[in-house]
């Protein structure tokens, strides 16, 4: 091990950062900005330290589900009083709360731990464009990872010589 310090001090910053979720798929948005939540991007990363980043997100009525769930996806919460379970049909917290979506995509991929809300504090999201003053202090922006090549069915993998 070596004994040379680093300088730690501009890994322990916190980075604002700033994506897109026009056309983007929910799970893989919320991994992403979990990841980012929880500083796991960092050299330093420690599980018993919150030195996570910021992370805005835009375009939050634009995110994409798969499958089903656009249709038959339903959050629950209950009130704590006898029959008090809620349901609330994604369509409807969609058309209400589009940021709420993301939201608990997002909670459910964190630790449940006592940093989960101090990390969920540093997440901004909103359903249009993110206001000036927020986007004053992104420094970096990304975007999805490069799209899959969909392979056609009668393509085969192995590369045929002509003799």
């Amino acid at each position: 091990m070596s004994a040379t310090k680093g300088n730690t001090a501009l890994a322990l910053t916190r980075v604002w950062h700033h994506t897109s979720a026009q056309n983007r798929v929910l799970g893989t948005l919320a991994s992403r900005i979990a990841w980012v939540l929880m500083g796991k991007h960092k050299p330093t990363y420690d599980p018993a330290v919150d030195a996570g980043d910021y992370v805005i997100v835009s375009d939050a009525l634009q995110v994409r589900l798969t499958g089903k769930k656009a249709t038959d996806k339903v959050y629950y919460h209950h009130t704590g009083f006898m029959g008090g379970l809620k349901e609330v049909p994604i369509t409807r917290l969609r058309e209400r709360r589009p940021e709420e979506i993301i939201r608990k995509a997002v909670s459910g991929m964190l630790p449940k731990n006592t940093f989960r809300d101090r990390r969920l504090e540093r997440l901004k999201i909103f359903p249009g464009d993110a206001p000036e003053t927020y986007k004053g202090n992104v420094l970096t922006t990304w975007r999805e990872s490069s799209p899959k090549v969909e392979r056609s069915p009668s393509a085969s993998s192995v590369p045929q010589t002509e003799a």
